[in-house]
């Protein structure tokens, strides 16, 4: 699905990606985690094809970024970032702003095919919104935006969801339904690659875990062996231990010494 190989990506002086490797088989379903400013959000520009190495290959869904039309490429991806929600047009009805999803537009100009539509509410009946179909994007909570994207996301039947923090602003509530509602998905035998601060939200339908630091991954592979205190110390510089439930990871932080 995704092999990354000698990844660099140099800005002026600055280095920001550093020699990344990962690979994420088909089924697999990765969370990428590490402090801000390590190169997460710039490793997946990366995967959707917006940012190209300063060396290194990449290679998604069986074709090279370099040799194909990368346009095509994302037609068979699902993306939510924060930067899609302020493009979506907040007075049109939410089943349109999902109903977009399948031609990858931001918005309709055009009559709707009434099989779009159709599909349009069934995807929001997956997600739980069906009863909003009809009211208009801006009239939505956060979560429920979140949740709509995730809806206008499987409208194309992609074969590999990214998600860079989709649970940025949300409280405990809609961040458990947002959780839920993914979790739905696991059945559609998608990959995914989802970027988050929160350790917390590597809820049982992620399989895998890559932690970066200043532009590496330090370590990568099943979570259960990437979410040890000695290699989440290394990427956060903090005193941390985990403890497990229910195939769930929870994080507490020790006493930080003063500098």
């Amino acid at each position: 699905m995704i092999h990354l190989q000698g990844l660099t990506f140099r800005r002026g002086d600055r280095e920001i990606l550093r020699g990344v490797d990962l690979r994420v088989k088909p089924g697999e379903q990765w969370t990428l985690l590490g402090r801000n400013g390590c190169g997460k959000s710039t490793l997946l520009e990366m995967v959707t094809g917006y940012l190209f190495p300063t060396s290194g290959t990449i290679d998604v869904l069986g074709k090279r970024f370099g040799q194909v039309d990368v346009r095509e490429i994302r037609k068979r991806i699902g993306y939510i970032s924060p930067a899609l929600i302020e493009k979506m047009t907040l007075r049109d009805p939410l089943w349109e702003i999902v109903g977009s999803g399948a031609f990858a537009y931001l918005r309709f100009y055009e009559e709707v095919p009434e099989e779009v539509r159709e599909r349009a509410y069934l995807e929001l009946d997956r997600v739980g919104l069906r009863s909003l179909a009809e009211q208009p994007f801006g009239t939505l909570s956060q979560g429920e935006r979140k949740k709509a994207l995730l809806a206008r996301t499987m409208m194309a039947s992609p074969e590999l969801l990214i998600l860079d923090e989709p649970c940025a602003g949300l409280d405990l509530y809609e961040r458990e339904k947002f959780l839920y509602a993914l979790s739905e998905l696991s059945s559609h035998n998608l990959s995914m690659l989802y970027v988050t601060h929160h350790i917390e939200e590597i809820v049982p339908l992620f399989t895998h875990v890559a932690l970066m630091s200043e532009g590496q991954l330090i370590a990568s592979g099943l979570k259960r062996d990437v979410l040890t205190p000695e290699k989440l110390q290394l990427a956060y510089d903090l005193p941390l231990e985990i403890r497990w439930k229910d195939d769930r990871p929870w994080i507490e932080v020790g006493k930080v010494e003063r500098q």
